[in-house]
């Protein structure tokens, strides 16, 4: 009698061409999808039994369009730069952007903040990128306080509302906010306030350095192993900060504002910064805002600090950055930035 051992063939991986076949045919699936999803968010809150423009479609809609936008960027991002960390460790990343380089690189991130157009959750998953690709933590910083404060929508509104003169000194104000913040940061080396898997991350790049033999292939199931760590983690905490500012943003007491911020009283700058952080808009749906409390009295260098808290400090951001930054962090994060901002509202209100 003789045995017979039969053997299952070893798994073999797709051709290379079907993966790089398939990351364009994901792109072009994903930026399809973004372009439609304003469209989509009317349509949907259109089927809503609710009032048109009122305070419950306007958070519904809110809603509708941000959760996925933010889980979709995300996506993205990481995928990204998981492909991009296969190419550079953590050792390279730090040497460009540290030591020597430490102000130019808070410099450059705040640059780059400013031609994205992000608002402060949206900004979120490049930061989270950033970190775990071992970027420093104050250029990762300097990045996610400029994205959402100062970027050309900003600029280009607050031209038209309140001129050239204004528009330069914000953005001197916003770029200096997020470079000195970031630098600030950086210098206290609080790395260890980092969550614990965002440490395991940094940890475990550190050990892997990038091989320049390895295949495209490898690299993209870096980036989606990436995507299944990272964004299974994170995901929760988006939907909860993302529902919390739709109620907000649904529901903001202007009047009541209006009465603070046009008070003169030098408590006024930090009462609106207070008043700004729970709220949450981009910085388009904030400059109505801004220019509604302009138009009933409100003094300038205040709103512009309320218009500063909202965009970079809302409450939505912090509660999707907890699962990233210990509450530590995000105390130092709200301390350096806060101040910067209320140093911006005393200035304007001095120099207008």
């Amino acid at each position: 009698m003789t045995t017979e051992t039969h053997t299952l063939p070893a798994k073999r991986d797709l051709p290379t061409w079907t993966w790089h076949l398939g990351v364009v045919a994901f792109a072009a699936i994903w930026f399809g999808i973004y372009k439609q999803l304003p469209a989509y968010s009317e349509w949907f809150t259109s089927l809503l039994p609710v009032d048109r423009h009122s305070h419950t479609d306007e958070a519904l809609a809110f809603f509708v369009y941000d959760a996925p936008k933010v889980i979709m960027l995300l996506a993205l991002i990481v995928f990204a730069m998981g492909v991009v960390r296969s190419f550079f460790s953590p050792e390279k990343t730090r040497a460009l952007l540290s030591g020597k380089a430490e102000g130019v690189g808070n410099v450059m991130a705040a640059s780059l903040g400013i031609v994205t157009p992000f608002c402060s959750c949206s900004a979120v998953p490049l930061f989270i990128g950033f970190v775990s690709a071992g970027v420093p933590l104050g250029v990762t910083f300097s990045f996610l306080i400029a994205a959402p404060m100062v970027n050309e929508v900003a600029l280009i509104l607050l031209f038209g509302l309140l001129g050239w003169k204004v528009a330069i000194i914000y953005l001197s104000f916003g770029l200096g906010i997020a470079v000195v913040a970031g630098w600030v940061i950086g210098r206290f080396h609080l790395e260890g306030w980092l969550q614990d898997w965002v440490k395991d991350i940094h940890m475990g790049s550190a050990a892997e350095l990038p091989d320049e033999k390895r295949s495209m292939v490898d690299r993209y199931k870096q980036g989606i192993d990436s995507v299944k760590d990272i964004v299974g983690k994170v995901w929760i905490w988006i939907i909860v900060g993302i529902t919390l500012g739709a109620l907000i943003h649904g529901y903001v007491p202007e009047d009541t504002m209006v009465g603070i911020m046009g008070s003169g009283a030098w408590w006024s700058v930090p009462v609106a910064v207070v008043m700004g952080i729970p709220m949450y808009t981009n910085t388009a749906g904030v400059i109505p805002i801004v220019e509604a409390l302009l138009g009933k009295g409100a003094e300038l260098g205040t709103v512009l600090a309320f218009m500063m808290s909202v965009i970079a400090l809302s409450l939505p951001e912090m509660l999707i950055l907890r699962k990233v930054l210990t509450t530590k962090l995000i105390a130092v994060f709200v301390g350096a930035v806060g101040s910067g901002i209320l140093v911006v509202g005393f200035m304007f209100n001095l120099i207008f």
